[in-house]
């Protein structure tokens, strides 16, 4: 799954890495940016590119909200989007073909071990890692589905079912979100067929950073 990411980028990185412009202004990129909202919280802001308008990045809001919604506390339950299974759920079946970018620096994963410090998916010793695309550490996108809720853009990032590296690192559900390679973000917005990029058929290359205690976020603590 996805629920964490590296949200430290720039709006010149985003203009430069995705020539784009960026039609939005309050954005301070964090670290660690987790989907769930703290109490009394409800914006959880990330910048995304939509097929809609795929030459400006808008700030998108993580959690899609369907049309269906009363209100926002939904969006804790649509964090990530099976990709799979998009055609199965109500809350995805309508965005299918509503596509965007999700412009982040990484993600992060806890891999469980047990005492000894050996791979157990039900172990009690959790190490946490960063999750990057090679291609030398810049900002990359993930695949996601938006849509539009009382004038708020709410989007979803797609997951999938894991390649070897993310197997062993998410070892208990074996879950992993769809990187996209930089050469295939068109193709993500404009291909109507989603399981394209559903693992084993498509895979981006991915480096992992084992994170020491000291190179930890501190929004963690």
């Amino acid at each position: 799954m996805c629920y964490y990411v590296d949200a430290k980028l720039t709006k010149k990185q985003v203009r430069e890495i995705f020539n784009v412009e960026t039609d939005f202004k309050d954005f301070e990129g964090e670290k660690m940016l987790s989907g769930f909202r703290a109490k009394g919280t409800v914006d959880k802001a990330l910048p995304i590119i939509t097929d809609d308008n795929p030459d400006s990045a808008i700030l998108g809001d993580w959690g899609l909200l369907p049309f269906f919604s009363k209100d926002r506390s939904f969006q804790s339950k649509t964090l990530n989007a099976v990709i799979e299974e998009l055609e199965l759920k109500n809350s995805y079946k309508n965005s299918i073909n509503k596509r965007c970018l999700v412009l982040v620096n990484g993600f992060y994963e806890w891999r469980s071990l047990d005492k000894f410090g050996n791979p157990d998916p039900d172990g009690k010793v959790k190490q946490l890692h960063r999750i990057h695309l090679d291609n030398g550490d810049k900002p990359f996108a993930l695949a996601g589905i938006y849509n539009v809720w009382n004038d708020i853009t709410t989007f979803s990032i797609c997951t999938t079912k894991a390649n070897t590296l993310m197997a062993d690192v998410h070892n208990s559900k074996k879950r992993m979100p769809v990187v996209l390679n930089d050469y295939d973000h068109e193709k993500w917005l404009n291909n109507p067929v989603y399981l394209d990029f559903a693992h084993p058929n498509y895979d981006a290359k991915l480096i992992m950073e084992n994170l020491e205690p000291e190179k930890i976020p501190q929004t963690l603590f």
